[in-house]
C-alpha cells in the first residue's frame, strides 16, 4: 500500500452516502447487497447511488457482481484492512 493509494480509498469514505454504502455493505457481508436494496434502504436516487458506487469501485474499496437482471455490491474488506495497516505500520516509531 502506497500512500496515494491510502488517501484515495479514505478520501471516497470521506462522503457521508459513500460511507453509509460502504458500512451497510460491511455489514451484509458475503452476501453482498442489490443495488436496489441498497437505494431503498438508503432512500437516495439511483443516478446518485451509481455514481458513488462507482467511486468506490474505482477506490477497491466495493465490487459489483451480475446475476442475471440483479447487479449485487460487496465489500472489498482487505481494502480497508490494507489501509488501516498502512496507518498503523509506522506506529510509535520516532
Amino acid at each position: 500500500m502506497n500512500q496515494e493509494l491510502a488517501v484515495k480509498r479514505l478520501g471516497e469514505l470521506g462522503h457521508g452516502t459513500r460511507m453509509s454504502v460502504y458500512r451497510l455493505l460491511v455489514k451484509a457481508g458475503n452476501n453482498g447487497l442489490a443495488v436496489g436494496d441498497i437505494q431503498e434502504r438508503l432512500k437516495v436516487s439511483g443516478p446518485t447511488l451509481s455514481h458513488h458506487i462507482h467511486r468506490l469501485i474505482g477506490a477497491g474499496l466495493v465490487r459489483q457482481e451480475r446475476d442475471g437482471r440483479t447487479l449485487y455490491c460487496f465489500a472489498e474488506l482487505e481494502a480497508l484492512k490494507d489501509v488501516v495497516t498502512f496507518l498503523e505500520a509506522e506506529c510509535c516509531t520516532l
